[in-house]
């Protein structure tokens, strides 16, 4: 089984602290490539079961369409879906429904890896667990004894209570998406190894060697995993995780043909 550290990065920033995290450098305003003409791209980070700022920000989007009017629309979900906030379970539910009704792409995230890994019998229930994964037992009605049962009895509880939607969901997950310029992967590249040869463990887990890589990859790389205080938006990488379990704040980046912003909800 592939492992990971699930703490917060090193060297990320300033010793500026937010509970526990590194705020990163001021940004240095940077100019983004466009999007095709005509096409306006979303990418959206880290949500972590928080339903609540998910659907506040699907009407965003809605609203951003409806004013833009593109002839093409793309959602690009960059992974960590559950675990830690309360709804993991409804936020799996609305994504599978928003990828019947709207043009999107979902990325596998670490937390997703560790779920499908513990449903596979790959893995202990605490190496899932221990990051988040019993909020997310919660959320599909499963109520753990203070004593722990075998991992057999939860796994079973689980693949019980969980929709065959949601496992097709779980099944379907990308690791990276190339378009144009822009790679969207969940955690990160390796520096110095073409995109070709990138291992899946290194998009889904890889942090200090990415995060402190600041010579520019063979794309820009739109990322998650790596909670910051505000997105970072650097010339050679964005990253779109700001906590939203903790923080209250889900990010998305709107690539269109004026460049890449900030869609503020």
């Amino acid at each position: 089984m592939a492992s990971g550290n699930d703490s917060p990065p090193r060297g990320a920033g300033r010793l500026n602290r937010l509970f526990g995290w590194l705020l990163p450098d001021e940004e240095e305003g940077h100019t983004y490539p466009a999007a095709p003409e005509g096409t306006i791209i979303y990418a959206i980070g880290d949500i972590h079961g928080r339903l609540d700022l998910l659907d506040a920000l699907g009407a965003r989007i809605d609203r951003d369409v409806e004013g833009e009017q593109p002839n093409e629309s793309l959602e690009i979900y960059l992974g960590d879906y559950i675990d830690r906030g309360p709804h993991s379970a409804a936020v799996i539910d609305w994504l599978a429904k928003r990828g019947d009704t709207r043009n999107s792409l979902f990325l596998r995230g670490n937390h997703e890896f560790l779920l499908e890994e513990f449903l596979a019998h790959e893995s202990a229930y605490k190496d899932w667990g221990q990051l988040g994964g019993f909020e997310t037992l919660v959320s599909y009605g499963i109520d753990l004894p203070h004593d722990l049962p075998e991992d057999s009895f939860i796994r079973e509880e689980l693949a019980s209570r969980m929709p065959p939607v949601h496992r097709r969901f779980l099944d379907q997950l990308l690791t990276s998406v190339e378009i144009g310029p822009y790679l969207f992967v969940h955690a990160g590249l390796r520096p110095g190894i073409p995109l070709e040869e990138q291992t899946e463990r290194d998009c889904l887990w890889i942090r200090d060697e990415f995060l402190e890589h600041e010579e520019k990859f063979e794309r820009l790389v739109v990322h998650g995993h790596s909670p910051v205080a505000r997105p970072e938006l650097l010339s050679n990488r964005i990253n779109l995780d700001t906590g939203a379990f903790a923080t209250g704040r889900l990010s998305c980046l709107k690539i269109s043909a004026r460049g890449a912003i900030l869609l503020e909800s």
